[in-house]
């Protein structure tokens, strides 16, 4: 795909891998839309980059019916979704959580995600084309304890990703889950968890870095689909991977 004029939808824009995402899409001349409940930090992060922006919490259907409303009504389509948004809400014991941090924790790792796909994949489908893309975590994939709720919706969001691809693929409509690992983004202290060392964040995966990876899926040839993709930092030991 020429990413020229396209229309793009990033959700958890405002910083972190969404700001860098955002940013490598506008500058491959994407129309980018970036998306977040903090309207302050989203405005800085639109004036900054250059893209639109709307405020709007995604485990909401009616702000997703709001989303798309207004993205087709300025541009008339929408050609990549990166589904981005998520957080830690607490990563601590399933015990010693509250339902409603559960809740929030599924609905803002998973069925907000949903939401969007369901939505934007009609159109999608419609045109014939489309390219959606979710930020997973190595939490889908191994176990540790205190991130049981929080390993739970990533392991949803990446196999819901592969059901979706065979529902999709017959309308040229491609779905790839990232895998990503340590990054230098603002997750651990919004989770309450310890800070890393400003020289381990050197060597964690950039926003940019990842910015780099969603366009390189974004501009693979129209027949070729990515449907997993897993990145982490040499500097992290996972054992057994």
């Amino acid at each position: 795909m020429n990413l020229e004029g396209k229309t793009a939808i990033v959700t958890g824009g405002s910083k972190g891998y969404g700001r860098g995402i955002a940013e490598a899409l506008k500058n491959k001349g994407c129309n980018v839309w970036i998306v977040s409940r903090n309207a302050d930090d989203l405005g800085r992060t639109a004036d900054a980059v250059g893209v639109n922006f709307l405020a709007a919490d995604i485990s909401n259907p009616e702000d997703w019916d709001r989303i798309v409303e207004k993205v087709m009504e300025q541009e008339g389509k929408i050609d990549i979704l990166v589904n981005n948004a998520g957080g830690g809400i607490a990563i601590k014991p399933l015990m010693d959580q509250t339902d409603n941090e559960i809740t929030e924790s599924i609905n803002t790792n998973l069925t907000g995600h949903l939401f969007g796909i369901r939505r934007i994949s009609k159109l999608m489908v419609e045109q014939k084309s489309g390219i959606i893309i979710n930020i997973s975590s190595v939490c889908a994939v191994h176990a540790w304890p205190a991130w049981s709720v929080y390993s739970a919706a990533k392991a949803g969001m990446e196999q819901s990703a592969l059901s979706l691809h065979n529902e999709l693929r017959e309308h040229n409509v491609h779905i790839t889950t990232v895998t990503p690992s340590w990054g230098a983004t603002d997750f651990a202290a919004s989770a309450g968890l310890p800070e890393s060392s400003e020289e381990l964040e050197k060597k964690m995966m950039q926003p940019a870095e990842m910015g780099d990876v969603i366009v390189d899926i974004c501009t693979l040839p129209d027949h070729l689909v990515i449907p997993r993709l897993r990145v982490q930092p040499m500097v992290q030991e996972i054992n057994p991977m």
